[in-house]
């Protein structure tokens, strides 16, 4: 524990990163926007319907800047100083680290197998740590490459520490030879090592080939006649850690769990192996803090517990309110520049109120918190308070809420008494393990509900942060450099669509569920501007509907002959707001490193997931509200980028962040996700064809009427932004637009064009 008495500095501090100047732009352009909607409401009657459809659209635009501004008001962040660790904490606390995977065939095993190799190498003691592997897919080829790769850790682990190897995923350190060291001693070890993966990812292809083989071996009976959806729970102790402390030898302990599923019951995806990882790990090793990880998200930075520690262990800053240390998501293979500009900005923004979202990985919580307790049931010292002891630890009370294990009752008996946890061995809790395992064990307990990762969301993550957030506590945000996790993005268009409707679907499931930030306003204890935050997250899936019309007005504009902008001098209202938010979201990219042509790309790829695949989310909830069907998490596709023999110093930072020559290209397949935005740029290039045969209508107009030069530049922009569209429109294969959705869009453009030329 901490020593609060010492005199050295701390180990980690608040920064704050307000900046008036950006303050000063944001509320130019809400005023901006409010005076547009102020000159539409005194000339609505001198105008048709388009006009209140504007009002209605823009309206929701400046209501999503109005949060914007709200969130970003008060940026902070931490940071640590994980050097002071050893002098300030004279014993480090244990974490529970959880690597979750579910399918075999979209995660790849040589993949969930380099972030497990990356978390077992990290600069903390292995006698303190424990992967946690959760097959939702129970996949006998997931549990041999997880036994071979344990065998490798035997090599990788020490080899890292010896010799202070900052990238610990070998896939990645692989991936380039170092400087020549030929005859040095880590020249031999690099190459001995080298040698050693190769033969480990040479395992994994061969089995992945030919999976009959793993039948054959005893270990392996738990998995004949089972079906990903259809299996017994199963737990296996891979390697168990018996070294003393300080050992850099040692390899943490490693567990491959899959929890019971039956085709008859409702597993809760991704929230249900969350929970299972907890019970699980609350028998076994029941560490006071846990680490949630994709199992594509490498760990990249060798200090990254020790960071989470700073801000958990910090008593200054009165750490016990602190739930949950949350790292930013970064990526190796894609030009992700929105992502890192919102993560900055607005993930700032949000760190600077009550504290930072739970992102669904990279992220270290504290059990006691995720066991269901609030900030009123704690001393100033961390201890339970006298009313929380009664109403936790009452024996029918725990068993209530947590299940009927007395095993489990009595690891989370000590989880909130803060009491280390003694075992013998990992294998003794085996039993106990199956048990908690099963589906009917949560059945009328507090799992999903109060306790652990909250359910009836595709989304869990947020859908859980909020519930935390709610009960007072607060969160923290460390963005470090170099980034503490990397990992890979979906592939191309259709992967990209998929994604970005679950999480839009989730959140909305989330807006309208029981953690409502909507819902609760004084008996919650979430700040009102931490609500905000939420509300801003969660309405992602509702921006479609205006954005779709948006981009269809100038166009209608434009065929109908009336006006969508106003004009004269007002005109300015429009240019300078455009203006304005154009050079501030260029200047956000640039003054990261960001190029122009990756500031395109975001405001490109903005509009288009937005209009294309956000809008299906809206379909997805009606039907659930109905009742009519249920919500479905589907698991995106991960890739790996193949070990290079060149030498890395001829390498560019660009190709460095981005070694997929394919990655900036939008591919396209049949799917409905591309419907949208092929009838959007279609519509626009018809009202574009229409201004070139009558151009009497483009000149400019003064006091109403009919459209002018303002709305054929608006149809011109619309164009531009969904310019993946148009090229995908004359070329074949996966970066063409299918000649189905091609005729589809076109039929509906047709009766865009009929109804706007007739109405």
């Amino acid at each position: 524990m901490a020593d609060s008495s010492s005199p050295l500095p701390p180990l980690c501090e608040r920064i704050s990163h307000k900046s008036y100047l950006l303050r000063a732009v944001d509320l130019t352009i809400l005023g901006l926007l409010f005076s547009l909607l102020f000159y539409r409401i005194l000339h609505v009657n001198q105008n048709d319907t388009v006009w209140v459809v504007a009002f209605l659209c823009e309206s929701c635009f400046s209501f999503v800047w109005l949060l914007i501004t709200c969130i970003k008001w008060s940026p902070a962040d931490y940071k640590t100083y994980p050097d002071r660790l050893d002098e300030r904490v004279h014993d480090l606390p244990s974490v529970d680290m959880f690597v979750t995977t579910a399918d075999p065939v979209r995660e790849p095993p040589i993949i969930v197998v380099n972030t497990v190799l990356s978390l077992l190498a990290v600069n903390y003691p292995a006698n303190k740590l424990a992967c946690y592997v959760s097959d939702d897919g129970c996949s006998p080829l997931t549990y041999f490459s997880l036994k071979e790769a344990s065998k490798f850790a035997k090599i990788w682990v020490p080899f890292c520490k010896k010799y202070n190897v900052n990238v610990r995923a070998p896939f990645m350190y692989f991936l380039n030879p170092p400087a020549a060291t030929e005859g040095s001693e880590f020249g031999k070890d690099w190459e001995m090592t080298k040698r050693e993966y190769e033969k480990l990812s040479q395992k994994i292809e061969d089995a992945t080939g030919s999976s009959h083989c793993l039948d054959a071996e005893v270990d392996f009976e738990a998995f004949l006649n089972t079906k990903p959806n259809d299996h017994s729970t199963i737990v296996k102790v891979v390697w168990e850690n018996k070294g003393s402390e300080g050992d850099e030898k040692e390899v943490p302990h490693v567990v491959y769990i899959s929890r019971e599923k039956r085709p008859n019951y409702f597993h809760h995806y991704k929230a249900g192996a969350m929970n299972f990882l907890v019970r699980v790990s609350g028998l076994m090793t029941n560490a006071p803090y846990m680490l949630n990880v994709d199992c594509d998200m490498y760990a990249n930075e060798a200090d990254v517990v020790r960071q989470a520690m700073c801000i958990f262990l910090q008593k200054s800053m009165n750490s016990n309110h602190c739930a949950f240390v949350q790292y930013p998501q970064d990526f190796y293979d894609s030009n992700v520049g929105e992502l890192t500009v919102l993560q900055l900005y607005l993930g700032r923004g949000i760190a600077g109120i009550q504290g930072p979202l739970y992102g669904g990985s990279g992220c270290f919580h504290t059990r006691r918190v995720m066991y269901g307790l609030s900030l009123e049931d704690l001393e100033d010292d961390g201890s339970l308070s006298s009313i929380a002891t009664r109403k936790y630890l009452a024996e029918e009370s725990l068993a209530r809420e947590f299940g009927k294990s007395k095993e489990m009752v009595k690891s989370v008996v000590d989880a909130l008494q803060r009491k280390s946890y003694l075992h013998n061995t990992l294998k003794d809790s085996l039993e106990a393990a199956q048990e908690v395992g099963h589906c009917h064990y949560e059945y009328q307990t507090s799992w999903g509900n109060t306790i652990g990762w909250l359910y009836d969301s595709t989304t869990e993550d947020v859908n859980t942060s909020i519930g935390i957030h709610s009960r007072g506590w607060t969160s923290s945000y460390i963005l470090p450099d170099p980034p503490a996790f990397l990992g890979c993005m979906p592939q191309g268009g259709p992967e990209a669509m998929v994604q970005q409707r679950r999480w839009a679907t989730g959140l909305l499931e989330v807006l309208f569920n029981k953690q409502s930030p909507l819902i609760g306003m004084f008996r919650r204890k979430i700040r009102f501007r931490q609500r905000l935050a939420y509300l801003y997250v969660f309405s992602w899936g509702l921006r479609s509907i205006p954005e779709l019309f948006y981009c269809l007005l100038p166009a209608y504009c434009v065929l109908h002959n009336s006006a969508l902008f106003p004009k004269g001098v007002y005109l300015g209202i429009i240019v300078t707001l455009v203006g304005m938010h154009c050079l501030y979201t260029l200047w956000e990219f640039m003054s990261l490193g960001f190029s122009v042509q990756s500031w395109y790309v975001s405001q490109s790829f903005g509009r288009i997931k937005t209009t294309c695949s956000w809008l299906f989310s809206i379909l997805d909830i009606i039907l659930k509200l109905l009742g009519i069907s249920k919500t479905v998490f589907i698991v995106t596709k991960k890739t790996m980028p193949e070990t290079k023999s060149g030498s890395g110093s001829e390498k560019s930072q660009g190709e460095d962040d981005c070694p997929n020559k394919d990655s900036g290209k939008f591919e396209f397949d049949g799917s409905l996700y591309f419907l949208p935005g092929t009838f959007i740029v279609l519509v626009n290039l018809a009202a574009l064809a229409g201004c070139s045969v009558g151009l009497q209508r483009l000149s400019p107009r003064h006091g109403g009427g009919g459209s002018g030069l303002t709305e054929a530049w608006g149809c011109i922009l619309v164009v531009i932004l969904f310019l993946p569209f148009l090229k995908g429109m004359f070329v074949k294969g996966k970066y063409g637009i299918p000649l189905s959705t091609l005729s589809k869009a076109a039929f509906l453009a047709v009766l865009f064009v009929v109804f706007s030329v007739g109405n």
